[in-house]
């Protein structure tokens, strides 16, 4: 197949490589990758999806391997947030008309939001007392969490229990979807909540506080980095390690509560068992490219080896889809992670009315008020042309489109 990456050059920069040919790819953000593509320990070339936009320290949508060093911002704090989608044997017949009921169900049923004032109280988002369910799935997770506490104690005051099998805020959400042949799906979206948050912030002060000792100037300090070898390196690889642990059983005990609500409202008997997905976007992972063994960092990017599924979302009401790679090797077996922002949160507020945001949700159950505006369709990348962009890494395998859709 053709491949469809554009090269970006320049002097004292190593290549990127971007498969944005018919997206928005604006100044700010490509300055953003060429500063990251002017780090010494990249590996090869930087690989751009097409949800490319501007981010913290690295852009979100893109693919940066490195040897020797990881940039713990360019990971960022979200640590293994990540997707993850189950093909139901239902249809599009067996839903209830009203989908209402179902959406309240699965709301109650997994505790999303952040309340304002939690530290009065308790946060709506989080866990007052376990259930036994979360109890269990935490059992998986409890050794390693204690072991990274004996090295880090501020870890211990973390939400840590408190927020396996909760949803968040943000554009994290759960879906039903119905596909091209009408099968109903569950789809989610969502990390390493509030420790991985601590994890990931801690780690990148620890950089930065590093930078600032040995004199090393950077043309963001938001790049500061971990070397290999040096006194945190083992101890960031670890934690992040369990993190990204942390945020595919989340995903899990979110999906298995998620389908229970379903099965309260939905009288017929169903399975979920047909096909599943558990992808993270925000990671890193040891691997080989070009004949070297490297750190690759995907911030807001899926990996797409090939014959691997995976999944891209779109917004609130627009498309998703089902994929599997192609193993294009120039893109570091990637693509993109969902449609990628073309408005900030703030501008989406200030620029989408209340009545723009009812007409692009339609014929979708979810919230209609001004708290979501900032997730609305419009604030998104057309999700079609980010797949044509990226034809050359991934083939679609299913077509979604959502029908319930909760956000936090």
């Amino acid at each position: 197949m053709k491949t469809t990456y554009e090269v970006i050059d320049k002097e004292n920069h190593r290549l990127v490589k971007s498969w944005t040919r018919g997206v928005t790819f604006d100044e700010n953000a490509k300055q953003q990758v060429l500063n990251m593509a002017s780090m010494p320990f990249i590996h090869k070339h930087i690989a751009i999806m097409p949800d490319v936009h501007l981010g913290k320290g690295a852009t979100i949508g893109s693919v940066i391997p490195t040897i020797g060093a990881i940039i713990p911002a360019a990971v960022g704090v979200d640590l293994g947030c990540g997707m993850m989608a189950v093909k139901t044997s239902l249809t599009a017949t067996d839903l209830p008309d009203s989908l209402l009921n179902l959406r309240h169900e699965i709301e109650k049923t997994v505790p999303h939001g952040r309340s304002a004032n939690y530290q009065h109280g308790r946060d709506k988002g989080s866990w007052n007392n376990l259930p036994d369910d979360v109890v269990q799935a935490w059992l998986t997770l409890d050794d390693g969490f204690n072991r990274l506490c004996e090295k880090h104690p501020w870890l211990k005051n973390t939400n840590n229990k408190q927020h396996l099998g909760t949803l968040g805020t943000g554009n994290h959400f759960i879906e039903l979807c119905l596909d091209e042949a009408n099968h109903v799906w569950v789809m989610l979206h969502s990390g390493s909540r509030g420790v991985g948050n601590k994890i990931g912030s801690e780690f990148i002060e620890k950089a930065k506080k590093d930078m600032e000792r040995w004199f090393i100037h950077l043309p963001d300090k938001d790049l500061a980095y971990i070397p290999e070898g040096g006194q945190h390196f083992g101890d960031y690889i670890a934690a992040v390690s369990w993190a990204q642990s942390f945020a595919k059983v989340n995903r899990q005990v979110m999906m298995n509560r998620t389908l229970t609500a379903l099965q309260k409202i939905v009288a017929k008997p169903f399975s979920a068992e047909l096909e599943a997905v558990n992808c993270h976007h925000n990671y890193i992972s040891h691997e080989h490219h070009f004949g070297a063994d490297v750190w690759v960092t995907r911030k807001g990017a899926v990996r797409a080896q090939k014959g691997e599924m995976g999944i891209i979302p779109g917004s609130m009401g627009a498309k998703s889809f089902i994929v599997r790679g192609l193993g294009n090797h120039e893109s570091f077996c990637s693509c993109s992670h969902g449609a990628g922002r073309v408005m900030s949160r703030e501008e989406a507020k200030r620029r989408v009315s209340l009545d723009e945001h009812k007409l692009a949700t339609q014929g979708v159950e979810c919230r209609k008020d001004k708290s979501v505006i900032d997730e609305t369709p419009s604030a998104y990348k057309d999700i079609e042309k980010v797949m044509a962009a990226q034809a050359d890494l991934v083939e679609i395998v299913h077509t979604l489109k959502q029908v319930v859709c909760v956000k936090g």
